[in-house]
Parts: C-alpha cells; structure tokens; sequence
C-alpha cells in the first residue's frame, strides 16, 4: 500500500513543484505551465484532478461540447476522464494505493496534462465564449 510519504517522494522523483496543501492533499504544478493538478491520498485510492475550465452558466447549445467529451473519454483519454461538477470541467483519475506504483502515477499525471492541453482549444471553442477558465 502507497502511503503518504511514498506519494511524496514519488513527486519529489519527478522532479514536480509541489506543495501539500492538507493532510495528504498536494497540489503539483506542472513544468509547461499549465493549470495545477490536485493529488489526494484518500485511502484506499489516489485521486486526481485537473480543473479544466468554468462552464457557461446557461447549457443550453452545450450537446455538441458534452458529445465531444463523451467521445474524448473513449478515444484520447488514457488515465481517467472529463467530468462535471456543478459548472466546472475537471479531468480526473483514481488509482488503487494497493498496487500503485512510480510509474503509473507519472502516466496519470502525464495522461491529464496532455489530454487537458490537446483538448483546451477545441472544448473552450465548443462552449462559445461564456466558457473562460
């Protein structure tokens, strides 16, 4: 089982910019600049979350932006998925403490900087211009 420490020290053999913003909690920016990625050791999983971006606060004419999305998770999304939650789009991954290792958090993390990078101009596009981050 992956503990705090180990988690810890993963990011630190990464070479992230991390700071641990509560028990178990660490917020990792990622080098390109991108939006910040939050990591919580809540056992028995890890979770990961990337806000993506503040949806429009009407949804109406979204169809084509949720279909997109639904589609992405199938074909571009490695680790994880596109998610609501409330008016936000988040990507996120859980991965199980039992079996995690170095290299499937790296992939994780890997995974959701490249989706939410490759994805941004087309999803932001798709959500008309009420939909800035």
């Amino acid at each position: 089982m992956v503990t705090r420490e180990d988690l810890e020290s993963y990011l630190i053999r990464m070479d992230a910019e991390f700071e641990e913003v509560d028990e178990g909690m660490f917020l990792v920016r990622p080098e390109n600049g991108g939006a910040p990625i939050v990591v919580h050791h809540s056992d028995p999983v890890l979770v990961v979350r990337m806000k993506v971006m503040d949806l429009p606060a009407r949804s109406d004419g979204l169809g084509d932006l949720y279909e997109t999305l639904l589609r992405l998770n199938v074909s571009d999304v490695i680790h994880g998925a596109y998610g609501l939650e409330e008016r936000t789009l988040i990507l996120s991954d859980t991965l199980q403490l039992g079996t995690l290792d170095f290299e499937e958090l790296r992939a994780s993390l890997d995974s959701v900087q490249l989706a939410a990078s490759s994805h941004l101009s087309r999803i932001r596009a798709l959500a008309g211009a009420g939909g800035g981050e």
